[in-house]
């Protein structure tokens, strides 16, 4: 399986995830309307810097920039 295919798996797993924690949220923790809203913004940012920081070095090692010397 090419390094392509499997970042864009990951990347739409990482997509569900995202969603279902979105929708899912405030029926587990429920503590009124603004609060959810900030409970979902705290749980998207998370899974968007978690599926980021997944990216920035799956790519890193991808692609590497600079040859290694032995």
């Amino acid at each position: 399986m090419g390094g392509g295919i499997v970042f864009f798996l990951v990347t739409f797993g990482f997509a569900v995830v995202g969603l279902l924690t979105h929708w899912r949220l405030p029926i587990v923790y429920n503590k009124g309307p603004s609060t959810n809203r900030l409970h979902r913004l705290l749980a998207t940012t998370a899974v968007i810097c978690a599926w980021m920081m997944w990216a920035i070095v799956f790519l890193a090692q991808w692609k590497p920039l600079v040859n290694p010397v032995l």
